[in-house]
């Protein structure tokens, strides 16, 4: 796509296109009564900011996320990061704190009908900035948008980035995978209680800073290692100490 003549004449091109009101150079649109979509450009008109919201929608919310994106375009965009995070958003009504954005390698929006414009359009949703580490794989990223956090789901609740691998000889249980993957907390706090009288198994994750902790059953005792050293705890203080690490 070439220069932002071609980019606006697209955007206005779009069904059911009108201007955003409150915000410059910026628009919504609708497919249907399920799918709005807003958008805003770039500071130097070469990209386009947008926001999809899927089923319940909020069109100040859509607002303030183009307009809190416009202002962190550097962090959200321009650190080479497959999704970018900016911490300090904040909307009345929402729990959201941060702002993230995926690069078009990881959302594919616009590439069936307008493959140009995917490349200059990054995907920018309210967010938590417990759900990112800055460090995701083109995989690890895709894995995120499309799968584990429904970016477009503005009543949804933050889904913590955690990396974990287990083995339970116990229950014959354990991941498949070569060292620590992202999976869901849930899982993370569904394995640790199973370790109960499994000797030698062991529950290990990492969380979004990359620090790294271990959980294991020893001789009827709850072992945590990490970086501060190994402790003896109760399940409940393991428990709880992870839900708070992810945080």
């Amino acid at each position: 796509m070439e220069g932002t003549t071609d980019l606006l004449s697209t955007i206005k091109a779009f069904r059911n296109v009108a201007p955003l009101e409150g915000l410059d150079q910026a628009w919504k649109w609708s497919l249907n009564p399920v799918l709005h979509f807003a958008g805003a450009l770039t500071g130097d008109g070469a990209r386009l900011l947008q926001t999809n919201q899927r089923g319940k929608h909020d069109e100040s919310l859509a607002r303030a996320v183009l307009s809190f994106a416009r202002e962190h375009e550097k962090t959200l965009i321009g650190e080479g990061r497959y999704i970018g995070c900016a911490d300090g958003f904040s909307a009345p009504g929402y729990a959201f704190d941060a702002v993230a954005a995926a690069v078009p390698d990881v959302h594919g929006h616009h590439k069936a009908q307008n493959p140009d414009l995917t490349a200059v359009t990054y995907i920018v949703f309210p967010a938590y900035a417990c759900e990112f580490s800055g460090r995701e794989t083109l995989p690890e990223a895709e894995a995120r948008y499309t799968k584990m956090l429904h970016p477009a789901e503005i009543g949804r609740e933050p889904v913590p980035f955690v990396k974990m691998a287990f083995d339970n000889p116990r229950t014959g249980g354990g991941s498949t995978n070569p060292g620590r993957a992202l999976a869901y907390p849930r899982i993370l706090l569904q394995e640790i209680p199973q370790l109960e009288n499994s000797p030698g198994g062991f529950v290990e994750y990492e969380n979004r800073e990359g620090k790294i902790w271990r959980v294991e059953w020893d001789e009827g005792n709850w072992v945590l290692s990490g970086e501060s050293g190994r402790r003896e705890m109760t399940l409940e203080e393991v428990l709880s100490f992870t839900e708070s690490s992810l945080r």
